[in-house]
């Protein structure tokens, strides 16, 4: 199994509405199929110093193997996302586990 999780810092002069589009835009990645799981969040209310709340949006996704990782890729909606949103956030921080 792979686990790929992605944090985002959204820029600070973002609107209402491009924050809600961007949310909707995270949203879509849950309909790549080749994915098993996609769990989208935003930091939690937990108050302890070794928690980073510093982010606006995490994204992660379960996946079977490379393989799987490799297609979510190139999905055409994992594309459209990137095309659209990627002047959206200021930083994006990526962990893939195994």
């Amino acid at each position: 199994m792979l686990i790929h999780t992605v944090f985002f810092w959204l820029k600070s002069d973002l609107d209402a509405a491009q924050r809600t589009a961007f949310q909707r835009g995270v949203d879509s990645l849950a309909g790549i199929k080749c994915a098993d799981a996609v769990y989208i969040g935003t930091p939690a209310a937990t108050d302890r110093p070794v928690v980073d709340r510093s982010y606006d949006i995490s994204l992660t996704v379960l996946m079977k193997d490379m393989a799987v990782h490799d297609a979510y890729q190139i999905d055409p909606l994992h594309k459209k996302f990137l095309e659209e949103f990627r002047d959206y956030w200021e930083r994006i921080v990526i962990y893939d586990a195994d």
